[in-house]
């Protein structure tokens, strides 16, 4: 792992204070039992997520047709419901931005965003609750925090909440670590090993809410078909929407067998877009 710059300190100083960080217990288990360096903590983590979902619903139109934010709630809340969350978040805020890219993120803090342009690929309930199990995800298993703990982004701002995103010299890939990067038009990719271990994750969320795991196969070849080509997978950090369905197709015995379950007992949302 290489040291990344960082503003105003020395390599010395920070190559000491990643060390003695991760020897005081950085290191955590996601909840797919993977190893993970995570030196931030979980206050620290959801104040940032909070100040950038604040900043980008001052920035960003908001949809406001009551039809339309009741139908991604339902299916985001639904979602986020069965999570086992244990970052601190009490409660999920959902917004529908209006923008045309095909997108969704969720942030430290409970905040899930939806673009408009993703409903035109995630066409029924299934595959939306396939996106945003994925992205819940990302969250509850602190891959934001464990990508701001891998590049090294410790300075003094951090003793302050929000410090980072306060701090214009590291505001931007702290954005970016954190899942917002590409709405504040800076892209930190999380790895492959992220992408498939919220895969994972979003697959056995949206089966224990009631919905179709299998719709997650289908929402990606959707994606497929509305983003053209791919760069060879080598060349890219995350996977290919074939070894991306790959996995979710491997997983699928055993989602089914949750989501039959969770329809006998009674969890299958009625979610409709109208």
């Amino acid at each position: 792992m290489r040291a990344a710059h960082v503003p105003g300190w020395g390599r010395g100083v920070f190559v000491g204070a990643w060390i003695a960080a991760a020897t005081l217990g950085g290191c955590q288990t996601s909840p797919l039992g993977r190893r993970q360096l995570v030196i931030l903590p979980d206050a620290q983590m959801n104040a940032m997520g909070v100040q950038a979902f604040d900043e980008l619903k001052a920035k960003t139109p908001s949809e406001t047709s009551p039809a339309i934010l009741g139908y991604v709630s339902c299916v985001a809340l639904a979602v986020a419901a069965e999570s086992t969350d244990d970052t601190g978040v009490k409660s999920w805020e959902v917004v529908v931005f209006k923008d045309d890219t095909a997108n969704a993120f969720a942030l430290p803090g409970g905040k899930i965003g939806v673009h408009t342009g993703l409903l035109k690929v995630a066409v029924t309930p299934g595959q939306l609750a396939a996106v945003l199990g994925h992205e819940v995800g990302h969250v509850i298993a602190r891959h934001g925090a464990e990508r701001v703990s891998e590049a090294g982004l410790m300075s003094a701002g951090l003793a302050v909440t929000g410090g980072l995103i306060k701090n214009p010299k590291t505001r931007d890939l702290a954005l970016a670590a954190l899942g917002a990067g590409a709405q504040f038009g800076v892209l930190l990719p999380h790895s492959r090993t992220q992408e498939s271990e919220a895969d994972g994750i979003g697959l056995g969320l949206m089966a224990r809410a009631g919905f179709d795991p299998r719709e997650s196969v289908e929402l990606w070849k959707n994606m497929s078909k509305a983003g053209g080509g791919q760069p060879p997978e080598f060349l890219s950090t995350h996977p290919s929407h074939e070894t991306r369905i790959q996995g979710l197709e491997a997983g699928m015995e055993g989602a089914g067998a949750t989501y039959r379950e969770a329809v006998a007992g009674g969890r299958e949302p009625k979610c409709s877009a109208g």
